[in-house]
């Protein structure tokens, strides 16, 4: 009941137009409030007719009214906004504009959790649950969220497409197999998921293989690299040595043969 409560709160204080949380909320005189921003954009598309409207009662206004904020309104929706972000309960996630909208929640719709093959529909948590409770339901199949459900539709018969045709490469549906695709090289689009999963686990493994076969021989090659770079340093080391110790040779040589002149 106490969340039940919660969605009507909000909901109260949700722009119609929008269906999100008052921003910079005003109040037309037919009573019904909106953000700022969005009944400016509504009543600038009626601007042509010289007559603007109210989106809810649809009550009109000669001339174009002037908008001010409720600041009371705004207030109430500040604290209602920090209080549902930081004690939203997980199953009253709303949809923003990335996610999959529940097709039978009214008014401002909750994230779906699951998208149904056999009825084109996203539901979320509550209305999903027939699917589970109701035996007209068991046979469905049921997907992670997609917004795309009509690619599943045959475009010909309006069927689900749940057949896979490998000679043609595309989903079909029952009637498909039965026409154009009759004799071809068939498999439900369950069979052909489950192989293309597994095809892509291989590839990926070998992917991740040839990573690691790559880095091992990176790792080689800085290795002997390093190992060139200790030797060229050696090298040079002993070089100086020798040069130092030639000169010295030299040195006492000449030394040498200036005495033995004198």
């Amino acid at each position: 009941m106490e969340q039940q409560a919660a969605v009507i709160d909000t909901e109260t204080f949700c722009c119609s137009i929008c269906l999100d949380l008052l921003k910079d909320p005003v109040t037309a005189t037919c009573g019904h409030s909106y953000c700022c921003d969005c009944i400016k954009i509504h009543w600038n598309e009626e601007d042509r007719r010289g007559i603007h409207s109210c989106p809810q009662c649809r009550e009109t206004f000669i001339p174009r009214p002037v908008l001010a904020k409720n600041t009371i309104l705004a207030a109430l929706v500040e604290q209602l906004r920090t209080t549902r972000l930081q004690a939203a309960p997980v199953d009253l996630c709303y949809a923003g504009p990335e996610d999959v909208a529940c097709d039978s929640c009214s008014g401002r719709k909750l994230k779906a959790i699951k998208s149904c093959l056999v009825c084109l529909a996203s539901y979320c948590k509550k209305h999903l649950q027939p699917h589970y409770d109701s035996a007209a339901f068991k046979k469905h199949k049921l997907v992670e969220p997609s917004k795309n459900l009509q690619e599943n539709i045959c475009s010909r018969h309006d069927e689900v497409m749940k057949i896979f045709c490998r000679t043609d490469q595309k989903c079909i549906c029952s009637l498909c197999l039965m026409d154009e695709h009759r004799g071809h090289n068939t498999v439900s689009t369950a069979a052909e998921r489950a192989v293309r999963q597994r095809n892509l686990k291989v590839k990926r493994e070998k992917i991740q293989q040839g990573i690691q076969d790559r880095e091992k021989d990176v790792k080689l090659l800085q290795q002997e690299l390093e190992a060139i770079k200790h030797s060229a340093d050696k090298t040079v080391e002993d070089s100086e040595k020798i040069f130092t110790q030639l000169i010295h040779l030299i040195q006492k040589r000449s030394s040498d043969v200036k005495q033995q002149i004198r």
